[in-house]
């Protein structure tokens, strides 16, 4: 049997959806392109599956209740969107999720090695082999129930934020999608929560990267480092040294490139780190 339940927002979804949560480290609700729609969930039992537009999403509990937590596209347009709940005893129910417009602002920088501007045709036959692990590292889903108190990767200043529409070599390329954490060459990068090691290695714009999986659909990524410190496969604990800050791949210097996978779309880190755990943050917080 399927229900539809479309309720407004003076109904029990204001209550559901539109909870705060506030507490230390925990996902940050933020209903925008590059945001996150949270969803307590009533009568949840390890046979219900969430969706959202048509994806399953991750579900952790907190306190005395289970949330699910769903990851909005950048590239998502306004609108209304939907959680689907699908119990073990057939009934679905449906719920609206209203995005909001947001507007990112621009960033241009300049890359001496033109070939990470303009690869050649030997490069973009490596990048197109790359791109399918990258894709592979991004479907990534466990059902291991993820543990969602991440913790920040490394102390340093924020040099890039989320969602920048960039230029390089005053060209429009992709927008940039994970936050950019600058700090001295070699400086160590924990991970950033518990997760096994989906893969690492070389990649020609993200040079040493690493990608972790927390679990149902969770990930976690590391760019241009100097050095990576485990493989496909480890299981790392949270705060564990997984690889060395560095400037590898396209970068203009040395820093850490830290990105957020849920439901196969990348979110901004920021609403999923604590907002005390960057010393950096803290100071421009007080500020």
């Amino acid at each position: 049997m399927q229900k539809n339940l479309f309720l407004p927002v003076t109904s029990l979804f204001s209550l559901l959806l539109f909870i705060s949560f506030n507490a230390a480290a925990l996902p940050e609700q933020a209903l925008v392109p590059g945001g996150i729609a949270l969803l307590q969930l009533q009568n949840y039992s390890p046979e219900t599956t969430v969706l959202f537009n048509n994806q399953r999403i991750a579900v952790f509990p907190y306190k005395n209740s289970w949330i699910a937590m769903a990851g909005i596209g950048l590239s998502t347009k306004p609108g209304n969107y939907e959680f689907s709940i699908k119990h073990s005893d057939g009934l679905t129910v449906n719920t609206k999720v209203t995005v909001k417009y947001k507007q990112y602002q621009e960033q241009h920088l300049t890359i001496k090695n033109k070939r990470k501007v303009n690869p050649n045709p030997q490069d973009t036959e490596r990048i197109i082999k790359e791109s399918i692990r990258k894709k592979k590292a991004k479907r990534q889903f466990t059902e291991k129930t993820p543990e969602l108190d991440f913790i920040w990767p490394l102390n340093g200043r924020i040099s890039s934020i989320f969602g920048l529409r960039r230029f390089f070599n005053e060209q429009e390329r992709r927008p940039h999608n994970g936050l950019d954490i600058a700090a001295r060459e070699g400086t160590p990068v924990k991970s950033t929560a518990n997760g096994t090691v989906i893969d690492a290695g070389d990649f020609f714009f993200s040079g040493n990267m690493i990608f972790i999986d927390h679990g149902q659909g969770i990930v976690s990524l590391y760019a241009h480092l100097s050095e990576i410190s485990v493989k496909p496969g480890d299981l790392i604990r949270q705060g564990e040294v997984i690889g060395k800050v560095g400037q590898t791949g396209r970068a203009t210097g040395p820093h850490l490139h830290f990105a957020v996978i849920a439901n196969q779309v990348l979110i901004d880190p920021v609403f999923m780190l604590p907002k005390d755990g960057n010393q950096f943050t803290a100071k421009s917080a007080e500020k």
